[in-house]
C-alpha cells in the first residue's frame, strides 16, 4: 500500500481514458552520457516514493516510455517485467541488482564500450589511429554489450513490457525509420521484436558499433528482416515519435483512448524529456571552418565526431553543457563516469532553464517566486505530484467502472 493508504502500487497503470492526461517519459541517446538521465530518473522515482510509498515504480506512472540509443537501454530497464514478480525494476537500483544508483550503473554502462577480448580502447587512441580505425570498421565490436543486453532482457518482446514502449531505429536497407512500439507489436507479430534486438539496433551508432540484423516471425510462418542502426539517425529526441504514435492509436480507435480522450491536443500531454548534455565543443564549430572539411574532418575532429554528434544532438527540457571527457559519448573511464553522475546531481540543483532559440543557449526561467527561479529537483517534485494525482484518479475511476 502507499504511504497514505489510497493508492496500491501493485496495480498496472490504468489506461488514459480513466484519467485526464497522457503521460510520456522521453530519454535521449548519448552513449556513456546516459548516466545523466539515469541519475535524473532515479531522483524522480524517489519523489514518487515519497508520495506513494517505497513500491512506486517509474513505469507505474507513464503511459509511454520512449528512448533512443542508450535512452532505449534505460527504457528497457524501466519497462521489462521482473522474472519473478512481473513488475518493473526500480530505477534507483541497477539492472544487475548489485547496488543503488549510481555506482552499479557505472558497471553496466562500462560494458557498452568493451570489445570481445575485454579491452577498453576508449580515450587511448591517437587521432590518426582513431581515423584509420574508423576507416576499417566500427570502433567497438559490441559483443559484451549484446551479451549483457540479452541476459538482462531475456526473451521479453516489446509487446510484453509493463508499460507501452516506443523506440526508433533506422533501416539501412530500406533507408526508412523504423519505430518499434508496444502498441503496434500487439497488433502485428512481425513488429513484436525482442527487447534485446531493439536495444542493440538503436544503440548501433555508425562508426561506433556494427549495424544489427535480425528477423521476426509470425505464428503463420511469415518473416520480416530488419537491417538497423542507431535510432538517433531518425529521432534522437523520441518525444515526437511517441506523440505521433499516440495520435495514430487514437485514429485507429485504440480502446485505451475511448470516452472522449483527445491526445492530439497538446494540453492533454504531461511530458518529461531528459537529455544527455550538450557538448560545449559543438559551440566551437563555425560555418567557415566546416566549409573546409572533407570526409575525415567530419568523421573526426579534435577528439570528437562532428557528423555523429550533430545527428545525435537534441535539445530537451532537462539538459546541461558538458566539456572535455564528459562531452564524449564513449569515454568509459571510472573517473569520467563518476563525473557524469556528478553532472546529473549538479543539474538537479540548477535552476530550470529553456533554450533561447536565438542563441541556442540555456537560460534560467523566472518562476515569480521569492527566489525568482526554481531548481530542477523542485520541478521534478512538482512533476511527481502531478503524476501521482493522475494515477490516483485513474485507479479511483477504474475501481468505480
Amino acid at each position: 500500500m502507499a504511504s497514505n493508504g489510497t493508492c496500491p502500487m501493485e496495480v498496472p497503470q490504468p489506461p488514459p481514458w480513466t484519467g485526464k492526461l497522457i503521460t510520456i517519459l522521453s530519454i535521449d541517446g548519448g552513449g556513456i552520457r546516459g548516466l545523466i538521465p539515469a541519475t535524473i530518473i532515479a531522483c524522480l522515482e524517489s519523489k514518487l516514493q515519497e508520495l506513494d510509498g517505497p513500491d512506486a515504480r517509474i513505469a507505474d506512472y507513464f503511459d509511454v516510455i520512449a528512448g533512443t540509443s542508450t535512452g532505449a537501454l534505460l527504457t528497457a530497464m524501466l519497462s521489462a517485467p521482473d522474472e519473478n514478480t512481473g513488475r518493473s525494476s526500480p530505477a534507483r537500483t541497477s539492472p544487475l541488482h548489485e547496488a543503488p544508483l549510481p555506482h552499479a550503473h557505472v558497471a553496466f554502462f562500462r560494458l557498452l564500450f568493451l570489445n570481445s577480448d575485454g579491452t577498453c580502447r576508449i580515450g587511448f587512441l591517437t587521432p590518426m589511429a582513431n581515423i584509420l580505425g574508423r576507416m576499417r570498421g566500427p570502433k567497438y565490436d559490441g559483443v559484451f554489450l549484446h551479451d549483457k543486453i540479452k541476459s538482462l532482457t531475456r526473451d521479453v518482446t516489446i509487446s510484453n513490457t509493463v508499460t507501452n514502449v516506443i523506440v526508433p531505429a533506422f533501416d539501412v536497407k530500406t533507408l526508412q525509420p523504423v519505430i518499434f512500439s508496444t502498441y503496434e507489436a500487439k497488433a502485428d507479430p512481425l513488429k513484436d521484436a525482442h527487447l534485446s534486438d531493439i536495444c542493440i539496433s538503436t544503440s548501433a551508432a555508425p562508426t561506433y558499433f556494427p549495424a544489427h540484423f535480425f528477423t521476426t516471425q509470425s505464428p503463420k510462418g511469415q518473416t520480416r528482416e530488419y537491417h538497423l542502426v542507431d535510432g538517433g539517425v531518425a529521432a534522437n529526441n523520441p518525444t515526437m515519435a511517441a506523440m505521433s504514435m499516440l495520435t495514430k492509436e487514437v485514429l485507429r480507435k485504440n480502446p485505451d483512448f475511448r470516452h472522449g480522450s483527445r491526445p492530439t491536443e497538446y494540453s492533454n500531454y504531461l511530458i518529461i524529456s531528459i537529455g544527455t548534455g550538450q557538448p560545449k565543443q559543438a559551440q566551437q564549430y563555425t560555418a567557415p571552418e566546416c566549409a573546409k572539411w572533407g570526409m575525415l574532418q567530419w568523421l573526426y575532429n579534435g577528439g570528437f565526431t562532428p557528423i555523429i554528434d550533430m545527428f545525435s544532438h537534441a535539445s530537451s527540457d532537462m539538459d546541461d553543457s558538458l566539456m572535455g571527457d564528459a562531452s564524449s559519448v564513449d569515454i568509459a573511464t571510472k573517473e569520467n563516469m563518476e563525473a557524469l553522475i556528478g553532472v546529473g546531481k549538479n543539474l538537479l540543483q540548477k535552476p530550470v532553464s529553456r533554450v533561447n532559440i536565438d542563441t541556442g543557449m540555456f537560460e534560467p526561467v523566472p518562476c515569480g517566486c521569492k527566489t525568482d527561479v526554481i531548481t530542477n529537483e523542485k520541478a521534478l517534485a512538482d512533476f511527481a505530484e502531478k503524476l501521482s494525482a493522475e494515477r490516483k484518479q485513474r485507479i479511483s475511476k477504474q475501481n468505480k467502472s
